[in-house]
């Protein structure tokens, strides 16, 4: 689908709020509240214990996974969705180490979401034997790709800036050395066009409450490249991932062969009724057409920012195939002059120390969005309403 008007049609938006933080979390489907109606009348209320059969919530990791697989260019069978993306880069991470046993150093960049650095920070405490994380600027991660990094661990769009890593350029120096990577699509999901499959991506592990507006703290996923399906070292040991899991074996081992050794505990099945409304949509929707979109409502974004507010610095790349799609701009009082731009319904977010992020998501965001927002901030700083006490205080979430 290439008429984004049909899917904002879909969304159940705040009358007169324009919603640019749809890279933080996504609005709520209009078919959300029937899904969810439906799941505890139709399905816990009716079947109870029965609907892990009758209703194949048994499966839905591996058919939810496979919804997301096309949205970044995984096979069928190689991609599943449970737990939290936390956990996911937890679990990818230890497979990678699992792979090049002989290594001891983890790279990835000092622009990295601050969550994966720590759980590659816990991970190394577990295992104890002298692993390090190397965290070079971003642009330096290819040069300090070697032949001593067992695995690069990078999130493709920078979280702040929406600067894009090269994947094929990191992934093909990683293997010519013989290292794993590991792809963390937080901010890739749903926003840009990927394609795990055509590049010979390891492992790449992702969110769906942002760009694929599954809900607060709706689960994650983790795709494994076919060829590793076989040896792959799930970690995490759950009962979910057990070759026969109501065999109920004191011991544990992973379903050969195939993506269900990756899935771990159970998982909500509240979440992925969620989860399946927002992909409906999702289904109508081409991430070529929709990244072209999103390109023309960030430089329309990005144009009238700068000729209206000169005193906001644009600190995303400017190429926009260097981006993905949110647009930061920097400014000295930006948490403020954001807390001044949610009181007048125009919904963005602030990451520290000085960054503005705003998400341009077309399937529910269009030309007179972008325009009103722009016409917002404006007056803003022109009236200098940041400087109001009641927009000083911060929030506990940001």
């Amino acid at each position: 689908m290439s008429d984004f008007s049909q899917t904002r049609r879909q969304f159940d938006l705040p009358e007169g709020m324009i919603y640019l933080n749809g890279n933080s979390l996504g609005p709520m489907p209009s078919a959300s509240v029937e899904a969810m109606t439906r799941f505890l009348n139709d399905e816990w209320r009716t079947e109870l214990i029965k609907g892990w059969n009758t209703k194949n919530w048994f499966m839905q990791t591996n058919t939810l996974g496979d919804r997301i697989g096309r949205l970044i260019g995984a096979q069928p069978g190689t991609t599943v969705v449970g737990d939290t993306l936390s956990i996911k880069v937890f679990q990818a991470v230890a497979a990678g180490m699992a792979l090049v046993p002989d290594r001891k150093v983890i790279l990835s960049d000092n622009g990295n979401f601050p969550t994966d650095l720590y759980m590659v920070e816990g991970l190394i405490r577990l295992k104890d034997a002298g692993y390090q994380l190397r965290t070079p600027d971003p642009e330096a991660v290819l040069d300090n790709i070697t032949e001593e990094v067992a695995v690069v661990m990078i999130t493709e769009v920078d979280y702040r800036t929406g600067r894009r890593h090269d994947m094929k350029a990191i992934i093909d120096k990683a293997h010519s050395v013989g290292a794993v990577v590991v792809w963390d699509l937080a901010h890739s999901a749903g926003a840009v066009p990927v394609d795990v499959g055509g590049l010979d991506t390891d492992f790449a592990v992702g969110c769906t409450y942002k760009y694929l507006n599954g809900g607060p703290g709706a689960p994650g996923f983790i795709h494994v490249a076919p060829r590793l399906l076989e040896t792959v070292e799930p970690f995490l040991s759950g009962w979910y991932g057990h070759e026969a899991p109501f065999a109920f074996d004191v011991n544990y081992r992973p379903m050969p062969g195939r993506i269900e050794r990756m899935r771990i505990g159970t998982p909500s099945i509240a979440a992925f009724a969620l989860l399946s409304a927002a992909l409906d949509i999702w289904d109508q929707v081409d991430m070529d057409a929709l990244h072209r979109r999103s390109v023309e409502l960030s430089e329309l974004f990005i144009r009238e920012v700068e000729s209206r507010c000169p005193d906001l610095r644009l600190v995303s790349p400017r190429d926009p195939q260097a981006r993905g799609s949110h647009v930061s701009f920097a400014f000295g009082q930006g948490y403020a002059c954001m807390q001044a731009l949610i009181a007048e319904n125009v919904i963005g977010d602030f990451r520290a120390p000085d960054v503005m992020r705003f998400g341009i998501t077309p399937l529910f965001i269009g030309e007179d969005d972008i325009m009103g927002a722009v016409d917002t901030l404006e007056r803003i700083l022109k009236e200098e309403r940041w400087k109001e006490e009641r927009f000083q205080k911060r929030s506990l979430v940001t």
